[in-house]
């Protein structure tokens, strides 16, 4: 055949030549190049009306394509992505369908982010074994657990030391308070959950890590004074692991983009910083859609608790079978006139006393089961473990 030895282009043209020439017979010049009469005269046509050379193969590209993005949603998503810098394109996709309601591909999404030069290669990661943490209370509803710990410690540009306290309900994901507190003691940081109990009420369990002032491993329970308060209101105590922040993952992933949407834009004093905090967390907990909760928003899940704070100062009831005493200044109780040393975090507070033999002695607060005391030598004992007490949890 003629193309083999020739370019298809030169194919065309010595067709479009002999097809032009007077008297041509179009259907046995088709016959002789392998091309049906349909081909044969569009080469002809497009060599009289644009010329020999202009028979090169054309794009088979569609001129026009019914599902391209319209320059005006291309505009917005730019806009929302440079006024949400650190969020994906499922994200973008997620906020342009809440304030637009109309439902775009996270592929489109992506690709125009991508082209306006907004994608970053992503780092591929480790994957490591998931940590299982035994015991460990899954919230299956709001104010089931809430966590708390403080965000690493950044320097204002007046010099001082900032370090936020964060307060996030497990089920919801809804920052409860992100906080530039004065100091970290517990007396601080009591008034910060008092606060919170007063808007919020009161949640069943509290996650925290094993330091001050949440927690002190070498009290029974590792009872703090601050958590010996939150005990005292019923709320029961969770504790990580020494040195494995990876038993909370969803607190240190959102204390990341704090680093990277607000520490990193450091301001000049706290007050400044409590600002830029409050109005990053009316972000996080209103407008940004999260892939965990079906991108849904913190506070379309998030509910005030049903149990409010006491107004009135706890008053502990131990029951039928229990000696109460009050924990002295220096952490010690009497006992038949006999002084017991217990701990200092519970100074104030009544334990309750229940003789178990006559020489062991359980000492509870509220529902925890503290140790006992051996009435022959007047020394206590820890509890191994938190136990409930046998009654049940105490309102």
């Amino acid at each position: 055949m003629p193309w083999k030895t020739t370019t298809m282009k030169d194919v065309r043209k010595e067709f479009a030549l002999k097809a032009l020439a007077s008297g041509a017979n179009l259907t046995a010049l088709c016959l002789e190049y392998g091309v049906t009469r349909k081909t044969g005269r569009e080469w002809r046509e497009r060599a009289r009306l644009e010329g020999i050379n202009r028979l090169a193969e054309r794009s088979r590209r569609p001129l026009s394509c019914p599902t391209r993005l319209s320059e005006g949603v291309v505009c917005q998503l730019i806009r929302l992505k440079l006024a949400y810098p650190h969020w994906g394109p499922e994200k973008i996709r997620d906020v342009y369908l809440h304030a637009y309601g109309q439902r775009l591909g996270v592929s489109s999404c992506h690709r125009v982010l991508q082209a306006a030069g907004f994608v970053q290669p992503r780092r591929q990661r480790v994957r490591r074994a998931a940590t299982v943490v035994v015991g460990a209370v899954v919230a299956g509803a709001p104010n089931d657990v809430w966590t708390v710990d403080f965000k690493g410690w950044w320097r204002l540009r007046d010099g001082q030391r900032c370090e936020p306290l964060t307060v996030r309900d497990a089920f919801s994901k809804y920052i409860l308070a992100a906080s530039v507190v004065p100091d970290a003691t517990g007396v601080t940081i009591g008034r910060e959950f008092d606060r919170l109990f007063e808007i919020y009420g009161l949640p069943k369990v509290i996650k925290s890590d094993n330091g001050a002032p949440f927690a002190c491993t070498s009290v029974p329970q590792g009872l703090s004074r601050l958590s010996a308060g939150w005990v005292a209101l019923g709320i029961e105590l969770e504790h990580s692991r020494p040195g494995h922040p990876q038993d909370n993952p969803a607190h240190e992933r959102m204390h990341k983009d704090i680093q990277a949407e607000v520490a990193s834009k450091v301001q000049i004093d706290r007050r400044a910083q409590q600002a830029a905090l409050d109005l990053w967390r009316c972000e996080y907990n209103e407008i940004r859609p999260h892939q965990t909760l079906g991108g849904r928003r913190p506070a379309d899940l998030y509910t005030k608790s049903p149990r409010p704070r006491p107004t009135a100062p706890v008053l502990l009831d131990y029951g039928p079978g229990f000696l109460v005493r009050k924990v002295g200044t220096i952490g010690k109780i009497r006992f038949e006139g006999r002084p017991i040393f217990i701990t200092t975090a519970l100074a104030g507070w009544e334990v309750g006393l229940r003789l178990i033999s006559p020489t062991q002695l359980e000492v509870w607060f509220n529902y925890l089961l503290l140790g006992s005391v051996d009435l022959q030598t007047n020394r206590f004992s820890s509890a191994p473990s938190r136990s409930a007490k046998a009654v049940g949890l105490a309102a």
